[in-house]
């Protein structure tokens, strides 16, 4: 089965490593094994954990000489982005008219904003 590319983009930002991965590369670009170096984990590990970013489309790998250092691509965490607002928008909208419904409903506030059963300030 061939997963669509935002299944992907999550799949990969499930991973607190990588998602820590990539944090570290917002600030700029890094070696394998500058990004290795807050974990404990082996450089193999890294790199799989590299691998699943880079078929995400989150990261990108490049070649200078013998450096070899990742950037991030924030294509696709701008679509994740874009995907999870529709459905911010859509709850806001479902909750601003919940909140409504309920003032029509809710008895008046007492005098002074104060709430009900609150002694006055001594």
């Amino acid at each position: 089965m061939v997963a669509d590319a935002l299944s992907t983009t999550f799949a990969a930002l499930a991973d607190p490593t990588r998602r820590a991965i990539l944090s570290r590369l917002s600030s700029g670009e890094a070696s394998v094994t500058e990004l290795a170096q807050p974990f404990s984990m082996s450089l193999p590990a890294i790199s799989k954990h590299l691998k699943v970013l880079e078929r995400a489309g989150l990261i990108e790998r490049g070649r200078e000489a013998q450096w070899r250092p990742c950037r991030l691509q924030v294509r696709p965490l701008k679509q994740a982005s874009d995907w999870i607002d529709q459905y911010r928008q859509f709850w806001e909208e479902r909750l601003d008219r919940l909140e409504e419904y309920l003032r029509h409903f809710a008895p008046d506030e007492p005098a002074g904003g104060e709430e009900a059963g609150s002694s006055p300030p001594t």
